[in-house]
C-alpha cells in the first residue's frame, strides 16, 4: 500500500448533526477546518490547534474529541455532532439555557467546547458530583470565567433534569 500524499483527495462519507454528508477532502484536512470551512459550521472554534484548549471539541460517535487533531478523512462512516447539532432550531437547549442563566460565559470562545464536554458528561452520568463535573471540563480552557459559573450551570442542568430544583 502506497502512502497517502498530503494533497491527495479522498471521499469521506459521514453524518454531521444527523445529516449524511459526502465530500472530497484533502487527506490532511483537519476535521475543524472541514466543519468550519467546507460546511460553514463555525460554532466549533479553533484555538490552539494542538488539542490543548478544547475550543474545537465535538462529539464523534457520542464521545468528545478534539476536531483540530482529527483528519476529516479519518471519520468516514462516523457520526459527528457539533454545537450546532446540540442547539435547537429555536432558542437554546436546557444545558445552554443554564449556561446563559448562570453567566457561565464571558467572551464565549470556550463555550461551545464546554457545552459539548458537559453534554457528553451528562449522557454518561445523569447526576455527576461537583468533582466529576470539574474533571469532565478540565480539558477545556477558559481564560475568562474561573470555571465557577460553568460548574454551577452544569449543576443547574442536572438539578433541572432530576427535579431537584436549581
Amino acid at each position: 500500500m502506497s502512502p497517502v500524499s498530503p494533497s491527495e483527495r479522498l471521499t469521506v462519507r459521514l453524518t454531521i448533526n444527523g445529516t449524511a454528508v459526502e465530500r472530497s477532502v484533502e487527506s490532511r484536512r483537519s476535521l475543524a477546518d472541514f466543519l468550519r470551512g467546507d460546511l460553514g459550521l463555525t460554532g466549533t472554534h479553533v484555538g490552539c490547534e494542538h488539542g490543548v484548549c478544547g475550543a474545537c471539541t465535538v462529539l464523534v460517535d457520542g464521545r468528545s474529541a478534539r476536531s483540530c487533531l482529527l483528519f476529516a478523512a479519518q471519520l468516514d462512516g462516523r457520526a459527528v455532532v457539533t454545537i450546532e447539532g446540540l442547539t435547537p432550531a429555536e432558542g437554546l437547549s436546557p444545558l445552554q439555557e443554564c449556561f446563559r442563566a448562570c453567566h457561565a460565559m464571558q467572551c464565549g470562545f470556550c463555550t461551545p467546547g464546554m457545552v459539548v464536554a458537559a453534554t457528553e458528561l451528562l449522557a454518561q452520568e445523569p447526576a455527576p458530583s461537583t468533582e466529576t463535573i470539574r474533571e469532565a471540563i478540565s480539558g477545556n480552557l477558559c481564560m475568562c470565567t474561573g470555571y465557577v459559573n460553568i460548574v454551577r450551570a452544569i449543576q443547574q442542568a442536572v438539578a433541572a433534569r432530576t427535579g431537584a430544583g436549581a
